[in-house]
């Protein structure tokens, strides 16, 4: 990232009162946006004589910097200790943002290189739960015969996935249905299979001793869960209101599906987990699906892209080899 070619300072000036209908307008605070990503790189490295290296300027250059950043906000944003530097409360509220700057930046200089660059490169966002079984077999597929072929797979739940899509990151993604009754202007999608959810335990679980056991039985047990967001999280909590019993007591949230199938492997805990990310271990006898009688969980898995960026002969390549795995695996 080339700082040195940042603007000299950005001024933000909040409405008048003429204009937001409140009392005497706050002063404005001015900001340079070159000090604001020096700031980012000194609480990273936590030392300024770290991040002066990294920024290749001298220490004291970077001490006045910092210096006058704070004399321009009227705000303490750095607390120099023995050891380093950290942030103060008002210091990691303005980092939070100036990485943001940081970041939109970094991500321009990245897409100005893979247009500029003779090398195909896709980038592919997915859940992870296809990333998990599915997706690699398609990949291996498909690599096979585009061996030179560049691939980026980034894993993400379903709302940053169309973040991300939204802002260019992915050429295309792999997700569930987006399930709102408009879908988001600017994306359309095309399915792929239709995968099924199921609650899974380690073998010898006592659950497997009962004949019938019932939503109760399982809330009695602590479950591994995607965290909040997370399409499964949702499906979870649905079926338990729907069977008016109480939530489990102890939950772990995670969003590795490898955490989620080795904790149910290895303890009590139960998971909801699509069936076809978890074949190996089913068949290998680390986990079990329970007989536990719910209605039908399934999901359609597509393909999501931007209309303005429709699907090159190499994409459609690469999403029919999962939709065969998909299908593949799904009827297993």
């Amino acid at each position: 990232m080339t700082i040195a070619a940042m603007p000299d300072r950005a001024k933000i000036t909040p409405q008048s009162e003429s204009e937001n209908g409140a009392g005497a307008a706050l002063p404005g605070l001015a900001m340079d946006p070159r000090k604001l990503l020096y700031m980012v790189t000194a609480i990273e490295q936590g030392s300024l004589s770290k991040a002066a290296k990294k920024l290749s300027i001298s220490q004291p250059a970077l001490t006045k910097s910092m210096d006058r950043l704070e004399h321009e906000l009227g705000m303490q944003l750095l607390t120099r200790t023995p050891t380093g530097i950290i942030p103060t409360p008002l210091g990691e509220l303005v980092y939070s943002h100036a990485k943001l700057i940081r970041d939109e930046i970094d991500l321009a200089e990245t897409r100005l290189r893979a247009d500029s660059a003779a090398t195909n490169v896709v980038t592919v966002g997915t859940l992870p739960s296809i990333a998990s079984r599915a997706l690699p077999l398609a990949v291996a597929r498909w690599k096979a015969q585009v061996p030179n072929v560049m691939l980026r797979v980034i894993e993400r739940r379903q709302v940053d996935l169309l973040l991300g899509l939204f802002r260019r990151e992915f050429d295309f993604v792999i997700a569930q249905t987006e399930f709102f009754d408009i879908f988001p202007e600017g994306l359309k999608q095309r399915v792929l299979f239709r995968d099924r959810l199921c609650v899974f335990a380690r073998p010898d679980h006592y659950l497997f001793g009962l004949v019938e056991p019932s939503w109760a039985d399982l809330a009695r047990f602590p479950w591994v869960s995607p965290m909040i967001g997370w399409h499964q999280r949702a499906v979870f909590e649905k079926l338990v209101e729907a069977e008016g019993v109480p939530p489990p007591q102890q939950f772990i949230e995670c969003g590795s599906i490898e955490f989620t199938k080795t904790l149910v492997a290895e303890s009590d805990h139960l998971a909801l987990l699509p069936a076809h990310s978890t074949i190996v271990e089913v068949k290998e006898g680390s986990i079990k699906v329970l007989p536990i009688t719910f209605p039908a969980l399934k999901r359609n898995i597509a393909v999501i892209f931007r209309e303005t960026a429709p699907l090159n002969d190499m994409h459609r390549d690469f999403i029919a080899h999962l939709e065969a795995v998909g299908k593949e695996l799904c009827t297993e």
